[in-house]
């Protein structure tokens, strides 16, 4: 059974995953939070962030960004990105990782949820059965409400790597 706090991989950075061995593997469609994800907080799309996402494209990839954020913060990072987004995502709740599926034409099988928090991000994947990708904050400077739930996701961590090993 499969943990609801548990990424299914943890990895230092976004730009680290080898998104073209999962396009290869089958998988069609990438879910991204926003910040700490792929930009600090707050931050507009950087160059790199533009470039990423043209190479996801190119490779053949669907993407969305889905954020718990009101709509003028998601739609200013997607000014230079411009994929499909959800705003005030209501994550953990499954229902807008789903809409993010039907927004893509993909399903649980052929989609993958990148994120850096364990209580929102991880765990509502999971839940929408979708597989999963833990990324390490790009800043550490974050929103109190943030940095209080990172002392726990340092526990769940602390058990995740017991089982992983």
């Amino acid at each position: 059974m499969k943990h609801y706090l548990y990424p299914d991989e943890h990895v230092s950075s976004t730009y680290q995953i080898d998104f073209e061995k999962l396009y290869e593997e089958g998988y069609r469609g990438l879910i991204f939070d926003i910040d700490n994800t792929l930009v600090p907080h707050g931050a507009p799309a950087d160059e790199r962030a533009i470039s990423f996402f043209v190479k996801l494209k190119e490779i053949g990839f669907s993407c969305v960004l889905l954020s718990n954020n009101k709509e003028p913060r998601v739609k200013m990072f997607n000014e230079k990105i411009g994929v499909d987004y959800i705003f005030k995502a209501a994550k953990p709740k499954p229902g807008n990782y789903r809409r993010a599926m039907e927004i893509m034409g993909t399903d649980c099988s052929n989609t993958i949820f990148i994120g850096d928090q364990i209580f929102t991000d991880v765990m509502g994947a999971n839940i929408a059965g979708i597989r999963t990708f833990l990324v390490e904050p790009i800043n550490p400077k974050e929103e109190i409400q943030i940095v209080l739930k990172r002392y726990l996701e340092k526990v769940v961590l602390f058990f995740y790597k017991r089982r992983k090993k």
